[in-house]
């Protein structure tokens, strides 16, 4: 049996990647522009040729050329999980991602030239319904191509193993005659419980704990008036309005804003998901993203696990800020592989 062969466009640290490896399917290569992402990339992929270009300036015959890989090839997958700001609900500077608006439609002249077997995509939400989406568009090129055995929806990671609320776009696209379908549901849906705290190996840390292992279970350093915060934040979920009516810590942004906002500086439920594990986890001004228990945000390990990482998964940087992003950016490595598992199952 021919073994299926893949190339990750904007694979950022290699989470794509990884899950597909699992799934048994050889990730000839990962592209991504940003150099930040080359070092972790290899050190995990090691048989995978990571190539540091912009997808919109590479020539479409370099797979071809360099890497031997065959138009018309049944066994070939191209995946374009392209990075996703300009169209996210999180309220963000659009101005500063539209770089970002156009890049699945970059993507399609390798699947016009390759003509592979299958093509998926992964992607925010709002990517179905902004106004100045390219979907439509992307759509229209496949369809016409011959791909119009296409499955898509808007899935919840929480439904295929990994421990957190993410809803993401997911797309498979073959122009063969065969069934498609994305992953089953797991059974039961994991907590933070499940994969965070001693019992896991995660031993107790402060804020501003410094791993110099490879294992990263490092966080950020907090202001003493944030440490306060939390010490007056209830363990197991609390939230700012723990300290709302406390003067010295109130924040004069959310005064009258009791009902909005309400995980910014908020823990985490040990019996829920996590939240969405964005590039600013480490960041309790960001999110639901402090420790159940402990006054402190989320180490690199802590938010790596509940993405769904290995624990032997290297981050290859020193920095909080360059690991958490590329954590953050990461198809969670459990849904990779199965969404790889339905490609191979036939």
């Amino acid at each position: 049996m021919a073994k299926y062969r893949a190339i990750d466009f904007f694979c950022g640290g290699g989470g794509m990647t990884y899950g597909l490896r699992q799934a048994g399917i050889d990730v000839v290569a990962g592209v991504d522009f940003d150099p930040d992402a080359e070092a972790t990339y290899v050190a995990n992929n090691p048989k995978t040729k990571f190539i540091n270009a912009d997808v919109g300036k590479l020539d479409e015959s370099y797979f071809e050329t360099e890497l031997g890989v065959q138009k018309d090839d049944d066994h070939l997958i191209l995946v374009g999980c392209s990075p996703c700001q300009y169209y996210s609900l999180i309220r963000s500077s659009k101005e500063k991602s539209k770089k970002s608006k156009g890049l699945l439609l970059k993507f399609w002249k390798f699947i016009d030239y390759y003509n592979p077997g299958f093509v998926l995509v992964e992607n925010v939400p709002g990517i179905l319904d902004n106004k100045k989406t390219v979907l439509p568009e992307f759509l229209r090129r496949l369809r016409k191509k011959g791909y119009t055995n296409i499955v898509k929806e808007v899935v919840n990671m929480k439904d295929y193993g990994v421990p957190q609320n993410r809803r993401r776009f997911s797309l498979i696209a073959t122009r063969l005659e065969r069934k498609l379908h994305l992953p089953e549901h797991v059974e039961n849906a994991l907590n933070v419980r499940d994969v965070l705290g001693s019992e896991h190996g995660f031993k107790e840390i402060p804020a501003g704990f410094v791993d110099s292992t490879e294992r990263f279970h490092s966080t950020m350093k907090l202001s003493e008036k944030n440490l306060k915060r939390l010490a007056k934040t209830k363990k197991n979920g609390g939230t700012r309005l723990c300290w709302k009516d406390d003067p010295d810590l109130q924040l004069p942004c959310y005064k009258g804003k009791d009902s909005s906002f309400l995980d910014v500086y908020g823990r985490m439920y040990w019996d829920k998901p996590a939240p969405t594990i964005t590039t600013k986890f480490y960041s309790i001004s960001n999110g639901r993203f402090a420790h159940p228990q402990e006054n402190r945000g989320l180490s690199i390990r802590e938010g790596a696990t509940l993405q769904s990482f290995p624990s032997n998964y290297k981050f290859c940087t020193t920095s909080i800020v360059t690991a958490a992003k590329l954590i953050g950016n990461a198809v969670p490595p459990a849904f990779a592989k199965k969404i790889g598992e339905v490609i191979c199952e036939q």
